[in-house]
């Protein structure tokens, strides 16, 4: 009988253990933002309709992530959406994308988050 009992409450324990993991992401690798959680992040994305969601300002960075695997898909949606604020595409470096308008110069940088996502990040004067 004590068998039984400690065959279930280390199964029931398990199971539990097993499922705030799951519900939390914590099964995903860390975030380079620190205002907002796994299961935010992915539930934002899950739940638009939009090939790239905003997720978040912290630290005059805009963070925006998509599900597209295509890179060069990537870099095109994002310089479409920059160019709209009267930035040009002047060439793109490893994992930056360089961008000027009236003599500055805007560099926004893309990141893997698993094999499902791509984080952005882009400086908040973008929108100037």
């Amino acid at each position: 009988m004590k068998k039984v009992l400690v065959t279930f409450t280390l199964g029931t324990i398990s199971i539990l253990v097993i499922a705030f993991v799951f519900h939390h992401k914590l099964y995903y690798p860390s975030l380079p933002i620190e205002n907002i959680s796994k299961k935010e992040v992915v539930e934002k994305i899950n739940n638009s309709d939009k090939q790239i969601v905003k997720l978040t300002n912290e630290n005059s960075r805009e963070w925006y992530i998509t599900s597209e695997r295509n890179q060069s898909e990537v870099d095109e949606i994002i310089k479409k959406m920059v160019s709209q604020n009267g930035w040009t595409f002047v060439q793109k470096e490893g994992s930056g994308l360089f961008f000027e308008k009236q003599g500055e110069q805007l560099i926004i940088t893309t990141q893997k988050w698993t094999g499902n996502y791509l984080l952005i990040k882009i400086p908040s004067n973008f929108h100037e």
